[in-house]
């Protein structure tokens, strides 16, 4: 088959763009049954995202049991690169915690947690950094291999690019804040502040203030998590484009029409979006951090 008729037939009979990127963006998804079913609503209770919760899973237990090795190895002799890495990341963690938490017995749980926190999103952020098309292609050889229809094998890597992950840890920091609320002002204290707070103890202003102060608990849950999921999900479509680059280059390669630019043009973007996004996987987990331990520290401020 000549160059322009497999171009014309891929043009045909290939996944157009759109389609390519749809079916990437689209999760393995389950209801409680565990039936395959696709989302229809903004919101839906009933099902969850299969990919983002076994991502998750493997990458907390991969964290942990690093964690967990360098404690069991740390010696006190001059350390290994490891070791160093891991001590250097502890004292960062650490030191933040010490400026933001100022009482010793909260660190004792909130600094470990935010360091847990931030190699657990790193982790789940460098699933990004793989092939966009490796792993869901070999799912879909598998669940072809068992009947499946290989047009229906969803497929996503990048469990930070899951609005439900991202809400969830999100929600997950507002119960720890909740807890330490309740546990340094007592339930009683707690509650008077909730109406007292922000614009002072006057008893015509306690509806106010406890609708500013469930906006506030709103708005910093929200945006926690929307902080973290925009950017991944941008930094994951933009792998993606850049895919079709070169899918597009090896699909239609003609010299003479200059489709050969678009393979050099994939390698040149996949290399240097690669690289800045090492920053960018890096920083989203360093910023999700430190608003946990900032808004741990806040709980335990009284207004």
């Amino acid at each position: 088959m000549s160059t322009e008729n497999a171009a014309e037939h891929a043009a045909t009979t290939g996944p157009k763009a759109g389609d390519y990127i749809v079916h990437h963006l689209q999760h393995l998804q389950k209801d409680f049954s565990f039936e395959s079913v696709k989302q229809t609503s903004i919101v839906d209770f009933s099902l969850f995202n299969l990919d983002s919760v076994l991502y998750s899973v493997i990458l907390g237990i991969v964290g942990c049991f690093f964690l967990w090795r360098a404690a069991r190895k740390a010696t006190s002799g001059v350390p290994g690169r490891f070791q160093a890495a891991v001590e250097i990341l502890t004292e960062m963690v650490d030191s933040q915690a010490k400026g933001v938490i100022h009482n010793a017995k909260s660190r004792k749980l909130v600094a470990p947690l935010a360091l847990t926190v931030f190699v657990w999103i790193f982790l789940m952020n460098g699933m990004d950094m793989l092939p966009v098309d490796i792993l869901p292609k070999v799912w879909e050889h598998f669940y072809a291999s068992t009947g499946g229809d290989p047009h229906h094998a969803y497929m996503r890597v990048v469990p930070t690019a899951d609005l439900s992950t991202t809400l969830g840890l999100s929600v997950s920091v507002l119960f720890v804040c909740l807890v330490y609320n309740i546990k340094i002002k007592g339930l009683g204290g707690w509650a008077h502040e909730l109406v007292a707070a922000p614009f002072g103890d006057h008893w015509f202003l306690y509806p106010i203030n406890f609708l500013m102060q469930l906006i506030e608990y709103l708005a910093k849950t929200v945006s926690h998590g929307m902080r973290l999921f925009g950017n991944m999900f941008a930094g994951e479509l933009v792998f993606m484009l850049i895919a079709l680059m070169g899918g597009t280059w090896a699909w239609q390669f003609n010299p003479a029409e200059g489709m050969f630019w678009l393979g050099v043009g994939h390698v040149i973007a996949g290399t240097a979006w690669s690289i800045f996004h090492i920053l960018v996987i890096t920083l989203q987990a360093f910023i999700f951090m430190m608003l946990t331990l900032i808004y741990v520290g806040q709980s335990h401020e009284a207004h």
